[in-house]
């Protein structure tokens, strides 16, 4: 069964990145640069300081540090422990995929950057959403165009995504919870 599955990911895999052409490469390329969407990232930390202030802003940041951390070294636990090949990695489906990022990696299951933009856009969704109630929805979006980017350049399947994804909510979601108990018990007090 885990084989089977694994063969459906493989061909979904091949289709999405076949999706892809040339003149679209440098786009996505640039899109699952981590360090693109820094002034993302920025406005998101000033639209938590418009609306909470200085103090509970340091709050966020820390918070943040540590889930960006957590979701990161957690993701490379599973990299390890499950040492599944990244697809650009997989000799036998080389001839039939696009490789347009210009590294591959060892193994991914699971992606990081998925993990990593989904739990960003769901902590900051939630702990933004009083104010701007249809941000998460953008979030949200953002963090698959982010995914997909990754099967766009030949380094994850799908399957990588799916369960970064799912990580990286669960994560966003805890560690949001953790924010509001210590804005309560050290901010609002």
């Amino acid at each position: 069964m885990i084989e089977q599955l694994l063969e459906y990911d493989t061909e979904l895999f091949l289709f999405l990145n076949n999706l892809g052409s040339e003149p679209w490469d440098n786009l996505w390329l640039i899109i699952t640069n981590k360090l693109t969407f820094i002034p993302l990232y920025a406005v998101l930390l000033f639209l938590l300081y418009k609306k909470f202030g200085a103090k509970s802003l340091l709050v966020f940041v820390i918070v943040v540090a540590l889930m960006i951390t957590f979701t990161d070294q957690i993701t490379n636990v599973f990299k390890r422990g499950f040492e599944r090949p990244r697809p650009c990695g997989n000799q036998s489906i080389n001839d039939a995929m696009r490789m347009v990022a210009a590294y591959c990696g060892k193994y991914g299951f699971f992606s990081g950057h998925s993990s990593n933009s989904m739990a960003a856009a769901v902590f900051a969704g939630l702990a933004l959403r009083p104010y701007y109630k249809n941000l998460i929805f953008i979030l949200l979006f953002w963090s698959a165009v982010v995914a997909y980017s990754r099967i766009y350049v030949g380094v994850h399947y799908p399957l990588d995504i799916i369960c970064g994804m799912t990580f990286g909510a669960i994560s966003g979601y805890l560690f949001y919870k953790l924010s509001q108990y210590l804005l309560k018990r050290f901010i609002q007090a």
